[in-house]
């Protein structure tokens, strides 16, 4: 039997608390968490609707069962639409995005299992390709898995 489950909205604290810790961990981001509350009842509602392009899968706290903090690792994604092009003609992409191990999980292969059932998610939702950022130390295992750097510049505009 996998560790690894899709999340529910029960969930939806707990996912916002481990993308804290991997907004935490990266250099120079804002670590306020201000933005939780506002998000939460979003979070919920895109974790209820099992065919919006949403997913989250985690495995629970193997010492925490039940209690706060109960969440061990996540990973989330979306289904996007972009135009096709050669190597994926219907234009669906998978993004990953928020993938976090409680700092007490870390070292028991709970993010390549939660990784391993979003790609597996991806691949019923039929995307063509799955793009996501890779920190230094998330690198080798996003490597094993297949996944290359890429020579894409990325840009940003915030409102």
């Amino acid at each position: 039997m996998s560790l690894v489950r899709r999340a529910v909205p029960e969930d939806a604290e707990e996912l916002l608390r481990l993308r804290q810790v991997m907004i935490d961990s990266m250099a120079g981001a804002d670590t306020s968490t201000d933005w939780h509350a506002e998000s939460l009842t979003t979070v919920r509602g895109r974790l209820a609707d099992p065919d919006g392009g949403f997913a989250a899968f985690v495995v629970d706290h193997p010492e925490r069962v039940g209690a706060l903090g109960a969440l061990g690792a996540l990973v989330v994604g979306t289904v996007e639409y972009r135009i096709g092009r050669a190597g994926n003609p219907h234009g669906r992409i998978g993004y990953v995005f928020s993938v976090a191990t409680d700092p007490e999980a870390r070292r028991r292969g709970y993010a390549r299992a939660c990784m391993e059932a979003l790609v597996a998610w991806f691949r019923e939702e039929g995307v063509g390709q799955i793009d996501l950022t890779a920190s230094a130390e998330a690198a080798p295992l996003y490597a094993s898995m297949g996944f290359v750097r890429t020579p894409d510049p990325l840009m940003r505009l915030r409102f």
